[in-house]
């Protein structure tokens, strides 16, 4: 079914719910190889490149963050890897997804709705309008403390 799987992560706690669907994703198919993306979108990932500067603070603690995910799920048994870009994380993923030659996009979404997701916006809606693959879109669970703020906001 699909052999490559891209997994768009956001150093957040919605990455466990993608990861965990993602690892019996790809048991169910064949062992299917993992590739982890992280988007950073500050400005000195957005201009990294132009202006030769070095990795953020942020940007490194986002690469461990990653590579720490990719190692765990080797030890796990599956084939991984992890990239970091930095950018629009909606055109980043896209392009990823093709140069890695990914079969399937899976991320975890906020489910934000309305004026939320024009305020907020939204990489998965962005996402899912620029690219060609399949994308899988899970909804990530708020923590009890977000519902608390949630329901009194």
């Amino acid at each position: 079914m699909y052999e490559r799987i891209l997994v768009p992560v956001e150093h957040t706690e919605y990455d466990d719910v993608i990861l965990t669907h993602v690892r019996k994703l790809a048991r169910a198919c064949n062992d299917a190889s993992i590739v982890l993306i992280h988007v950073a979108d500050g400005w000195a990932a957005r201009n990294i490149n132009q202006l030769d500067l070095r990795e953020s603070e942020e940007m490194k603690s986002d690469r461990e963050y990653i590579e720490a995910i990719a190692d765990a799920l080797e030890k796990e048994g599956y084939e991984a890897e992890a990239i970091l870009a930095g950018g629009d994380p909606a055109k980043e993923i896209a392009a990823c997804a093709e140069r890695e030659k990914c079969d399937l996009i899976a991320m975890a979404t906020h489910g934000h709705r309305g004026l939320s997701d024009v305020i907020r916006g939204s990489v998965a809606s962005e996402l899912r309008h620029i690219t060609m693959l399949p994308v899988l879109m899970l909804r990530g669970n708020l923590h009890p403390s977000e519902s608390v703020a949630r329901s009194t906001a």
